[in-house]
C-alpha cells in the first residue's frame, strides 16, 4: 500500500498543537482561538467542550502536532476514537520553516504549529487508524530496548569494577552481575511477548518471516523496520526508507564547487545502528556482498561509504522481498 493510499487529505480548519507530558496546549489557525487542556482523558474532554464553543465541527477539524513519542500515545487514541484527523510532524521540520522567531512559550508553539499545518495543508496528511499488533509491538520493542541499554550499561560497570580489582565474590559484583542476570531474563520474556504479537497477525509474521530470509537481517532489525514503516505502509519506496534511516546520499555542491555526496544527519538513529550491524554481517555471510566490499575498498574507496552502500542495498533488498512476496535468494537480484 502507498503512503497516499494510506493516508488521506486534511479537513480544511487547522489546530496546532503543543504537547507536554502534563498538558496540551491547543491553538485554532482560523479562528485564533487557544485553549490549555490537561493531556489525560479528562483534559481531552475539556477539549470536544472547547471545539464546541468555538462552534468547531470534529470533522472539520485536524490537529496538527510535534512528534513526541508517549507524551501523544493516549491523546492519539482519543483524537482517532472521536474521530478528529490529525497529522504529526517533526520538530525540526516546524521550526525550520519559521525563520526567524523571537519569543517562545506553549501558547506560541502550538501557535507556529497551527501556522505551519495551515501553510502546508496541501502536503500534510492524516494519520490512519493504527494497526493494535503494530502499535504493541512498537510498545513491547521499545522496553526490550531500554532493558538492553540498562544491561550493557551494568556489564560497563563489571568491566570497571573488573579492572580496579574487585574479585567476582565481592558483594558489588555479585549485586551488579545478579542484576545483569535480571535484565537477561526481563528481555528473554519482552521477546517472547513480541513473537506472540508477531504471530497473531499473517502480514507481520509474512513480512518478517521474508525479511529474515535476506543475509544481515535479524529478528531485531526485522521487527524495527516493519514497526517504523507500518508494516510497509508509511513510505513508498526504499529510497524514502533510506533517507529516514540516515542512509541515502544526497548531492553537496554550491556553484561550480562539487563535492562528494553526503548522507544527512538527520535520521532514525536506531535505525541507523541496526542497518550497520546488518551491513557488517552481511559483509562476511553473504558472497556477493563481500565481493562487492572487497573489491570497492581495494580500489581505495572509503569503507564508511561502502558500508553505507551496504546497508542501502539491505533496505532495497527488505522492499524488494516484500513487494515480490518472495523471499530473497541468493544472486537473484531483480530489484535490489
Amino acid at each position: 500500500m502507498s503512503k497516499n493510499k494510506a493516508m488521506q487529505n486534511l479537513p480544511p480548519l487547522i489546530i496546532g498543537a503543543d504537547l507536554s507530558k502534563a498538558t496540551i496546549d491547543l491553538f485554532s489557525h482560523q479562528l485564533h482561538s487557544h485553549t490549555s487542556i490537561k493531556n489525560h482523558p479528562e483534559g481531552f474532554k475539556q477539549m470536544i467542550q472547547w471545539m464546541r464553543q468555538q462552534n468547531i465541527n470534529t470533522c472539520e477539524a485536524a490537529v496538527i502536532m510535534e512528534h513526541t513519542g508517549l507524551y501523544s500515545f493516549c491523546f492519539e487514541g482519543f483524537l482517532h476514537q472521536s474521530g478528529i484527523a490529525f497529522c504529526k510532524v517533526p520538530a525540526l521540520e516546524i521550526k525550520n520553516s519559521q525563520g526567524i522567531a523571537r519569543g517562545k512559550s506553549d501558547k506560541i508553539d502550538a501557535k507556529r504549529i497551527a501556522e505551519y499545518g495551515f501553510k502546508n495543508t496541501d502536503k500534510l496528511r492524516m494519520e490512519p487508524q493504527p494497526c493494535k499488533e503494530l502499535q504493541r509491538l512498537q510498545l513491547l520493542q521499545a522496553t526490550r530496548q531500554r532493558l538492553v541499554k540498562q544491561k550493557a550499561a551494568l556489564l560497563n560497570v563489571i568491566t570497571e569494577y573488573q579492572n580496579i580489582g574487585l574479585a567476582a565474590k565481592d558483594p558489588i559484583m555479585r549485586c551488579h552481575t545478579t542484576m545483569v542476570h535480571h535484565f537477561e531474563k526481563e528481555i528473554e520474556k519482552m521477546e517472547k511477548q513480541i513473537d506472540a504479537v508477531v504471530a497473531t497477525s499473517a502480514s507481520i509474521k509474512q513480512n518478517q518471516c521474508l525479511l529474515q530470509s535476506i543475509k544481515g537481517v535479524g529478528r531485531v532489525l526485522s521487527i524495527q523496520t516493519i514497526i517504523k514503516t507500518k508494516n510497509f505502509t508509511r513510505f513508498e519506496n526504499a529510497r524514502q526508507f533510506a533517507s529516514f534511516c540516515g542512509t541515502a546520499p544526497f548531492e553537496n555542491s554550491s556553484g561550480t564547487i562539487k563535492r562528494k555526496t553526503k548522507v544527512s544527519h538527520l535520521a532514525d538513529k536506531t535505525m541507523k545502528t541496526l542497518l550497520d550491524l546488518a551491513a557488517k554481517s552481511a559483509i562476511q555471510y553473504d558472497k556477493e556482498l563481500r565481493d562487492y566490499y572487497l573489491r570497492r575498498t581495494a580500489m581505495g574507496k572509503s569503507k564508511m561509504s561502502t558500508i553505507n552502500i551496504v546497508r542501502n542495498k539491505i533496505i532495497y533488498r527488505m522492499f524488494a522481498v516484500v513487494k515480490r512476496r518472495t523471499p530473497f535468494v541468493e544472486n537473484y537480484l531483480q530489484t535490489a
